[in-house]
């Protein structure tokens, strides 16, 4: 019906005939509400709950309990431990795979890698957003033996060996492990000096430094293992570092000066010692021939005076024979002084037979101070007179 048309004032509605309330005199929604409200009071015993109402029960707590129940499943994958706790308290370490534990609020489940190696940097951090890295002056300056300072970074790498200890022996375990490392690094390089932990003490620094570090670290019972410790840098601060490369210069120039010494050394005292040995061996040779020489002089002399005593003019006579070959076997040129004439006779050796062969006799004789050649029967005859004239004057 329309508005402006006649009827009663109620029954005005443009969207149709009103709905009449019923007996109850409540609206629709009121109804709904209390109906809801009927069902849920009969579900948990209410009235004309029965039977119906036990079931219901007991359906929402198996379900409820069941959910609970689910809760209480966990994966540890692979690399991992897990820590159950029991009301704070550890029970039990759980390997890789599908586990279950009592739900909240009972048990709860720590999950440790302990396959992960974590790095710890000493006296630097980086930045991996930058690829860059900042100095940490108060943990890089540290004292040596000698009273020097030195500008030293180390990284140390770990892994977790026993998950309950890490998670409840020390509360914050990653800033202990570095106040460990920066002490057991201060007492390591405190025990060296500056030349040796730059230079070939490095890696001997790390090594102790590692040693040193695992057994503070076991003793605080933290249930970590040191893998390494290396050093990324060891230098002297930037304040001195222009004086102490002069340093490190000169002393790599008196250690090449050494090596080239040393070098020479070696080239020429096995050479001085071997011309030694030679001029030994050669005065022990010489020493020997002229001890046989004399000994044989000594034999021969003794076999001449026998032979004089037996037969003197003929010892004489060989005796003069052969001195006169030895004298005359080292030269090339004879004189020979006839005692009948006035000639004086040369015999050129050196071009009368070549050098080399033995100085037999000349097959001819040149005249030297006279003019006149010499006769036939001088050529020809010239060995045997010059032997006996040399007889002779030996008479």
């Amino acid at each position: 019906m329309a508005w402006n048309e006649p009827g009663k004032p109620g029954d005005k509605d443009p969207w149709g005939q009103r709905r009449k309330p019923d007996a109850g005199g409540g609206p629709d929604l009121d109804r709904i509400v209390r109906n809801i409200q009927q069902k849920f009071a009969s579900l948990f015993g209410g009235r004309g709950g029965g039977q119906a109402s036990g079931f219901g029960l007991g359906l929402i707590v198996a379900v409820a309990l069941f959910v609970w129940l689910v809760t209480g499943f966990y994966v540890v994958n692979q690399g991992e431990r897990g820590v159950v706790l029991r009301f704070g308290k550890k029970t039990e370490i759980t390997e890789a795979g599908l586990r279950w534990h009592l739900p909240f609020p009972i048990e709860k489940v720590e999950k440790v890698n302990v396959e992960k190696v974590s790095t710890i940097e000493i006296g630097y951090r980086s930045n991996p957003r930058s690829g860059g890295m900042s100095k940490v002056p108060k943990e890089a300056l540290m004292l040596t033996e000698d009273e020097n300072i030195i500008d030293i970074e180390f990284a140390v790498q770990y892994k977790i060996k026993d998950a309950a200890d890490y998670l409840f022996s020390i509360r914050d375990p990653e800033t202990t492990i570095v106040q460990a490392t920066e002490s057991a690094v201060r007492e390591v390089v405190g025990r060296s000096t500056l030349d040796f932990a730059l230079t070939e003490g490095r890696d001997q620094v790390a090594r102790g430094a590692r040693d040193l570090l695992q057994q503070i670290l076991d003793k605080y019972k933290i249930g970590v293992q040191i893998v390494t410790v290396e050093t990324q840098k060891a230098q002297p601060p930037d304040e001195v570092k222009p004086a102490f490369d002069d340093a490190v210069k000169a002393r790599e120039d008196e250690q090449r000066l050494k090596n080239e010494a040393e070098a020479y050394a070696n080239d020429v005292i096995p050479r001085a010692r071997g011309a030694a040995a030679r001029v030994t061996q050669e005065a022990e040779g010489y020493k020997a021939s002229v001890i046989a020489r004399a000994d044989g002089d000594a034999r021969r002399f003794s076999q001449i005076a026998t032979e004089y005593v037996k037969a003197p003019a003929v010892t004489r006579e060989r005796l003069y024979l052969e001195t006169m070959e030895q004298v005359l076997s080292s030269t090339t040129k004879i004189f020979i002084d006839q005692k009948a004439g006035n000639n004086l006779i040369y015999l050129p050796l050196d071009k009368l037979m070549p050098m080399g062969e033995p100085a037999s006799a000349p097959p001819a004789a040149a005249p030297v101070e006279s003019g006149m050649a010499p006769s036939p029967e001088v050529k020809s005859g010239a060995s045997s007179r010059t032997r006996s004239d040399l007889r002779r004057r030996t008479q």
